[in-house]
């Protein structure tokens, strides 16, 4: 679910409160992306409003074959502004647009054609296709996925001509590690 409506109501006017709400769910969403382990969302029901930003802020989601996904603010008058943040980076501007204009559901397999998630699964298997990811990260150097996560999210937003050399320069870094030399001598 997004953010308690009822409270923010009855806050509404106390501009401190409200821009601290706001402040601590950006920070939250922030450290999403520079923790150095992935995080994996694991959706199996609605994910609504900051609900929504957060399976977008994720580096991984699983969802249930039945999960909604909405930016819905605008059909009680308030614009999903941050939750877009994420959504409209995961999904691209129009899809992004489209759940912020019209405050519509999507499925779950419209979130996985969209960008939103990786997998829907059947909600049975949803904590199987999570442990499938856990399985296959665990397995890696957790210093090279910290490293390597950090440059993703570093170089996305950068202009091509400034991304690939901090990329240059993290695969440098990178191959200077115990764990590179032990993989590629196997």
């Amino acid at each position: 679910a997004g953010h308690d409506l009822r409270e923010m109501r009855a806050h509404v006017g106390d501009d401190a409160w409200m821009n601290e709400l706001f402040a601590a769910c950006n920070r939250m969403m922030l450290r999403l992306t520079e923790m150095p382990q992935p995080v994996i969302a694991r959706v199996h029901g609605i994910a609504t409003a900051a609900g929504c930003q957060l399976v977008s802020m994720c580096d991984l989601a699983v969802a249930a074959d039945s999960a909604t996904f909405a930016l819905p603010g605008v059909n009680i008058g308030v614009f999903c502004s941050t939750p877009a943040v994420g959504v409209g980076r995961s999904v691209g501007r129009k899809r992004a647009m489209e759940m912020l204009l019209t405050g519509d559901s999507i499925t779950a397999q419209q979130a996985v054609d969209w960008g939103l998630v990786n997998r829907a699964v059947p909600a049975d298997q949803l904590d199987v296709a999570i442990q499938h990811y856990v399985e296959r990260i665990t397995a890696r150097s957790g210093a090279v996925i910290g490293l390597g996560k950090r440059t993703f999210y570093s170089q996305i937003e950068l202009g091509l001509g400034d991304a690939y050399p901090l990329a240059g320069d993290t695969m440098t870094c990178n191959l200077r590690l115990d764990y590179a030399a032990e993989g590629i001598d196997a």
